[in-house]
């Protein structure tokens, strides 16, 4: 990276809504709730799904990866948007910018790979039920898990290189809440056509492929669902695939409306608030999402309650200044 660019010793100013003061505080207190949430939902989703043995299957693995890459990603934006708000602050270090850059496009793209890890999760598990296990052994998942991450973090190092090599000739107003590609590329005073080429071509191997597996293997599992006799196998096949099919929905509309168009044709305001939604929206929805439509998520999340229930009273027993 061009660390000597003319933004590296001042750092950003990140606009946000500046020109409309009157949202500051109603965005600080839908952050908060929702940040909130997040915290709540994917820890409880990560506790139940490494707590209690009936859960230990794939399908919770991919789970439980999913909650700790949503809790990670809201982690590198939110905080610092919080104190920004709070403190009336528009500044973020090119250090800073640059490790939030980083992050949040290696976990974007891991969560993009890791939803289709979980599609051919749920197609082997309808498609291919009697050899489930064989192929869904723990050394599978743990390197298509491995593959999802390393796979993210690559691309995010690559695609930042790019952006942030791009000459600013000074320019330092990041009309953004946090560093994002689209809003980066903006305050470049080159031509950034063939850099967004290229972005685009990354984008479309991150985004549109893993779409593209994500709809072939539910195609196979619609035909696999359509065959089953009985209406009650029908439900449950369907319903161990409604919840993801929600979250794929919610995150890929609005991460391919961002990154599969350039940046000079995205809605300033319009821009900001899709990036509001599935940076932070998305993953506070997708605990609960997979806790109120899982039967099992539920009834595991009643047993860790019944045991903290029962470990509480005996811990107060034995420490009196509890």
């Amino acid at each position: 990276m061009n660390w000597a660019n003319d933004s590296s010793s001042k750092g950003f100013i990140l606009l946000g809504f500046s020109d409309s003061p009157w949202l500051q505080m109603p965005l600080f207190v839908v952050l908060l709730i929702s940040y909130t949430f997040t915290i709540f939902g994917n820890v409880s989703i990560m506790v139940v799904c490494f707590q209690d043995p009936k859960l230990h299957t794939p399908m919770y693995f991919f789970l439980a990866n999913l909650s700790i890459l949503d809790l990670c990603y809201t982690t590198t934006t939110v905080p610092h948007m919080l104190a920004n708000i709070f403190l009336n602050k528009k500044t973020i270090s090119y250090s800073g910018c640059v490790a939030q850059l980083i992050i949040f496009l290696a976990l974007g793209a891991t969560e993009c790979l890791l939803l289709a890890v979980m599609s051919f999760d749920r197609f082997v598990a309808i498609c291919r039920p009697l050899h489930y296990i064989v192929i869904m052994n723990r050394w599978l998942c743990l390197r298509m898990a491995a593959f999802s991450w390393l796979t993210g973090f690559s691309n995010s190092v690559l695609q930042s290189s790019l952006t942030l090599n791009m000459p600013r000739c000074g320019h330092r107003e990041v009309d953004h809440f946090f560093c994002e590609v689209p809003a980066l590329l903006k305050l470049s005073c080159a031509d950034t056509k063939p850099i967004e080429a290229e972005l685009f071509f990354f984008s479309v191997l991150i985004l549109l492929i893993p779409v593209t597996l994500i709809l072939i293997s539910y195609g196979f599992i619609a035909q696999a669902v359509l065959k089953i006799r009985s209406s009650e196998g029908r439900r449950k096949a369907f319903g161990t695939c409604g919840s993801h099919m929600v979250v794929v929905s919610l995150f890929y509309g609005t991460a391919i409306y961002m990154y599969l168009q350039p940046p000079s044709s995205t809605s300033k305001d319009w821009g900001k608030m899709v990036s509001l939604f599935y940076g932070i929206i998305t993953p506070m929805l997708n605990p609960l999402i997979y806790s109120l439509r899982n039967k099992d998520i539920k009834e595991a999340f009643k047993r860790v309650m019944e045991m903290v229930e029962l470990y509480l009273p005996a811990l107060s027993e034995s420490n009196p200044a509890i």
